[in-house]
């Protein structure tokens, strides 16, 4: 894949969701120097073929081109797993694209891990890194990793969690390949008591982390992605310094804290990435159930069969700097401002 810069493209006026009508689930998006954003989603099956990570780009967030598997080789450590979960790609200061993700081991009765894989070009392939970042824990508590560079102080910090267990944050080591000699991980976030489900937080997953105006972001979701029970909603905390600690929208408010919910066309919307646009406006790319084709052919019946398509929307703040989205759009909107 070249990284040479493309055409000038004529910008998108305006969209309508989804904008990546395929399954497509967890995403995460970034920026290259290219120009292009690049997105890449949880393993899937995709015309009978099964990709351990997708990837798509498009110019101005809205016209995606697919261009398929980003990760062509299971790490030997993995080798048999066909539970390769939210993929977080970010570009090294040397040039570097660093794949974080979640993956089961060889072991079927071992928790998941996580892994990092290497590439020179955002589209791949990348290489895993040969033995995973982190391995054990319990169940799926190891999953939904992002790697988040602070402004502040440069340090690279990785941010995780899921599994009913609460979300963490752990300092990486320069080359992004481990975690800091001496570092340990701290809870950022904790999960609603067990037995509460009288609100979303139960269980926690997808940690996001954008830093604006002064406070640190942490964008999650929760509670159930997937299955005939979905029931998912957007979340977020914020923090004055990026280990924490965090305050939730729902402790500052006494609400439930969620800022995306679900509506009569979109089910279960979450696991988000943020993009910024051109015009310093925020926008939310995440994942959705269709309830007009709430399923499809997918690897196994782990997680319902749920087709989950990837959908944009707007990120407005309100008075007291909280983020805000609502629900996922349905009627076309004004598309992104991107650099011509």
């Amino acid at each position: 894949m070249s990284a040479t810069a493309p055409e000038r493209p004529i910008p998108a006026a305006t969209y309508q969701n989804p904008v990546l009508a395929t399954d497509f689930p967890d995403p995460s998006v970034l920026l290259a120097p290219n120009g292009y954003y690049y997105a890449y989603a949880t393993q899937t099956k995709r015309h009978g073929q099964i990709l351990n990570f997708q990837v798509a780009r498009s110019r101005n967030l809205v016209d995606w081109e697919y261009l398929g598997e980003a990760l062509p080789d299971k790490p030997a450590w993995a080798a048999h797993s066909q539970r390769f979960w939210a993929p977080d790609v970010s570009r090294h200061p040397d040039g570097r694209y660093l794949l974080y993700y979640s993956a089961q081991p060889n072991d079927t009765t071992a928790g998941l891990c996580l892994g990092v894989a290497v590439a020179q070009d955002p589209a791949g392939p990348f290489v895993d890194s040969g033995q995973p970042l982190l391995a054990g824990g319990p169940g799926f508590e190891n999953i939904d990793p992002m790697r988040f560079v602070d402004p502040a102080t440069g340090r690279q910090l990785l941010f995780w969690g899921s599994g009913f267990g609460p979300l963490r944050v752990r300092e990486l080591a320069p080359d992004g390949l481990s975690f800091a000699s001496g570092s340990e991980a701290t809870v950022v976030v904790a999960p609603r008591p067990a037995g509460d489900h009288s609100a979303y937080g139960h269980l926690i997953e997808g940690s996001w982390v954008r830093y604006r105006a002064g406070w640190y972001y942490l964008f999650y979701s929760g509670d159930n992605c997937c299955g005939p029970d979905a029931r998912y909603a957007v979340l977020v905390a914020r923090a004055r310094q990026a280990e924490g600690p965090y305050e939730t929208l729902a402790q500052a408010t006494g609400t439930e804290g969620t800022i995306l919910i679900e509506n009569d066309r979109w089910l279960a919307p979450g696991h988000n990435c943020l993009v910024t646009d051109a015009s310093e406006q925020d926008w939310l790319l995440y994942h959705a159930i269709d309830r007009q084709q709430p399923t499809f052919d997918a690897i196994n019946d782990e997680q319902g069969k749920s087709r989950r398509v990837m959908l944009l929307d707007k990120v407005t703040y309100d008075e007291y700097g909280w983020p805000r989205v609502g629900t996922p759009s349905t009627q076309p909107q004004p598309a992104p401002v991107v650099a011509g």
